[in-house]
């Protein structure tokens, strides 16, 4: 076996180490009290998550992490990014060495690139596993690996993929697995992406005012929202509409997730429900473009809570469409992410569907 001189680092956001409330309590503590998250003074920060959220957050947590955890396989998170790990290291071979860390709890980015530093690499690329760029996502993954190679006194070449909203591979592995539902049996399809407080996307531009419907951040990326969350957010949604052929009324993007009072991304995905329900809505199919692989948010917010409501409300079934996970195609994604960049597998006009769609 040779010896690998190209390193790659996966990082998701982070899970529980356990459903515990002391394991929820901690991962929680740690993933909001990053100044990137809630972007406030830091003792006011100290004062609101310690003081107030997590201390009548973590037992509610703690049951729906248990909800969703696997007896055998643990966190859903963390099982699908060991899965992507080990699956991505045997496609790349023995010139690279794969590892993988979360944002918050373990593994940690700090041991990961521990194990990293001692192999005198000729390179590293960093791979946040957010498809839409946000500071509070990618931006504190990149933050956290900065501060942690600041005491390196020799560096390999470092690379960052900041994105990947428009891959094409992404995009086909989620139309693939939308259609094992059958599209077409539903009235109303949703696309919800993880929500952000609306103050943190007046930051994307250098001026610090950027405004999405100044922007048209709703309709389209330029060069002033090539960085904002909402933009690749509906990117990503005309990207995935294009592929199944749906019709701007047969879909709509919305926000989950939110915290607090403070204002988030509208339309919120709760709000939406309501609105199809009072339309006569009874089955709706639900995309996680923001998640690739299943966790908290998907299984449960998406599959359990807001199924429920949506049944209170009238309707009869809510459908979540899996994630990425291990499928093939997603793992070659990140093969060529890897390898080649962010550009290298970008959904091309009018493309010819394998699974017998015709994107228009």
């Amino acid at each position: 076996m040779s010896k690998p001189n190209k390193g790659i680092l996966l990082v998701n956001l982070g899970t529980p180490d356990s459903p515990s409330v002391s394991d929820v309590r901690r991962y929680l503590n740690e993933f909001l009290m990053d100044g990137r998250v809630i972007d406030i003074p830091s003792l006011r920060r100290l004062f609101l998550v310690r003081g107030i959220i997590v201390p009548f957050r973590a037992p509610n947590s703690a049951k729906l992490y248990r909800a969703i955890w696997d007896k055998e396989t643990g966190s859903p998170l963390l099982h699908y990014s060991l899965l992507q790990q080990q699956l991505l290291q045997e496609r790349l071979g023995d010139e690279y060495h794969v590892e993988l860390a979360m944002r918050y709890q373990n593994p940690s980015i700090a041991s990961a690139l521990a194990k990293l530093r001692p192999m005198n690499l000729e390179s590293i690329r960093i791979i946040p596993l957010f498809p839409q760029y946000a500071s509070a996502s990618t931006g504190s993954v990149i933050d956290k690996v900065m501060e942690l190679m600041r005491t390196w006194h020799t560096f390999p070449e470092i690379s960052i993929v900041n994105d990947f909203y428009d891959n094409g591979l992404m995009i086909d592995v989620f139309a693939e697995n939308a259609l094992k539902h059958n599209p077409q049996t539903y009235d109303h399809i949703l696309f919800s992406y993880h929500g952000l407080p609306v103050r943190q996307l007046t930051d994307v531009e250098p001026s610090h005012k950027h405004h999405c419907e100044t922007a048209g951040c709703r309709e389209q990326i330029s060069e002033h929202s090539r960085y904002c969350y909402l933009a690749q957010c509906y990117a990503t949604t005309r990207l995935l509409a294009q592929k199944l052929g749906l019709q701007p009324d047969r879909y709509t993007v919305c926000f989950q997730s939110r915290l607090g009072k403070t204002p988030w991304v509208q339309p919120y995905t709760t709000d939406v429900l309501k609105v199809q329900a009072a339309k006569g809505a009874k089955r709706l199919l639900v995309f996680c473009p923001a998640f690739v692989s299943d966790c908290l948010e998907t299984i449960y917010e998406i599959g359990t809570e807001y199924a429920t409501e949506f049944k209170a409300m009238g309707g009869e079934h809510v459908q979540l469409v899996e994630s990425l996970n291990d499928h093939p195609l997603w793992i070659t994604a990140l093969e060529k992410l890897a390898i080649a960049g962010k550009h290298d597998s970008v959904l091309h006009p009018n493309p010819i569907d394998k699974l017998g769609v015709v994107a228009r």
